[in-house]
């Protein structure tokens, strides 16, 4: 899967464990899980799981930044 976005968590309910709030995440192409209001997140657990997209909002971080972070991964 490729990495197409990133993602701020704003509610961690039910997943504390696994998602912390004011955290960016990345977020893979799911095209199933959107569907049903889902995204693919990559967690603390460093790996992917759906998670409501209602607990995220999108954002878009410059270029230089969003290197740095896929290349610190």
């Amino acid at each position: 899967m490729k990495i197409l976005r990133f993602v701020i968590c704003i509610d961690d309910s039910g997943y504390p464990a696994s998602l912390e709030l004011r955290k960016i995440y990345e977020v893979l192409t799911d095209s199933a899980a959107e569907k049903r209001d889902q995204i693919r997140v990559i967690d603390e657990s460093g790996e992917d799981y759906l998670y409501p997209a209602s607990s995220f909002i999108r954002i878009q971080l410059p270029k230089n930044v969003e290197d740095a972070i896929t290349k610190a991964a």
